[in-house]
């Protein structure tokens, strides 16, 4: 596997188990994530990251084997540019519905190297 490849891919692994790690001490519920400002721009960061290293992986492999890869990217996009628009249910579904299946994904292809 490319280096920059492998490198933004393991970007992506740890933004993804940050956040997890922020639910350590937290009730993983909404009402907390909503409550809580640090919690909540702790993930939109990560999500921010996560959407430039993907950028970058599909600039290297734009075929990667991730099932929402332009999703990733778009929603990055979404994060910076259009955030006094963006609701706290947006972010929370992420992480609930489709960061386990990014993180499977990315956990493949970095142990395939």
């Amino acid at each position: 596997m490319d280096r920059k490849l492998y490198k933004y891919l393991s970007d992506i692994l740890s933004s993804i188990l940050e956040i997890e790690s922020f639910m350590v001490d937290r009730p993983k519920e909404y009402a907390t994530f909503c409550n809580d400002t640090l919690f909540r721009r702790g993930i939109e960061r990560n999500i921010e990251i996560m959407g430039e290293a993907m950028n970058q992986v599909l600039k290297i492999n734009p075929d990667i084997s991730i099932t929402a890869a332009r999703k990733v990217v778009d929603t990055r996009n979404f994060v910076i540019h259009a955030y006094d628009s963006l609701k706290p249910d947006i972010l929370w579904g992420i992480v609930i519905n489709h960061l386990p299946l990014l993180k499977k994904e990315v956990s493949i292809l970095l142990n395939q190297e």
